[in-house]
């Protein structure tokens, strides 16, 4: 587990989830929840990247790639967390949330540091989902638990 790889594809995660919500919100598609959707496709290509990356050089354990996958989507979601608290400030603060928070399943009136929070928690469920998800299509790859791999419990003839 590397923490350059980590930040660097938290950081490729978080660029295309960035450019994806600046499209939305420049074609006035921002209020479709179910295009947010589509943030996971970005999110399981970041991932994805990094299990991958860890394999290739040799960083075997499901532990420690499930670790490395869930601090990826993690760095992403901490990054975009933090500019979608820059970006709500300069467009007007709690006039620009109070338009934007009507199209999510929050209930209510919250503050932005309340729909923060409620996206925080929404990230990290995402994030674990796509963490453990993809764990399971590489698992049979990090860590070879059928295998008997010692001297000891091999079959020799003697």
């Amino acid at each position: 587990m590397k923490v350059s790889r980590i930040v660097i594809n938290g950081f490729i995660i978080y660029i295309g989830i960035a450019l994806f919500f600046v499209i939305m919100e420049a074609l006035g598609l921002s209020d479709q929840i179910y295009l947010r959707l589509v943030n996971f496709v970005f999110v399981i290509y970041g991932v994805n990247r990094t299990i991958k990356q860890d394999y290739n050089d040799g960083t075997y354990g499901y532990f420690t790639n499930l670790g490395s996958a869930f601090l990826t989507a993690f760095t992403s979601l901490v990054l975009t967390l933090v500019s979608f608290l820059i970006y709500v400030e300069v467009q007007g603060g709690e006039a620009y949330l109070d338009r934007y928070v009507a199209s999510y399943i929050f209930g209510g009136d919250p503050s932005l540091p309340q729909f923060v929070m409620g996206l925080m928690i929404e990230g990290l469920a995402a994030s674990a989902i796509v963490s453990f998800a993809l764990m399971q299509w590489w698992k049979d790859k990090v860590e070879k638990i059928n295998q008997v791999d010692d001297a000891d419990h091999t079959n020799q003839n003697t």
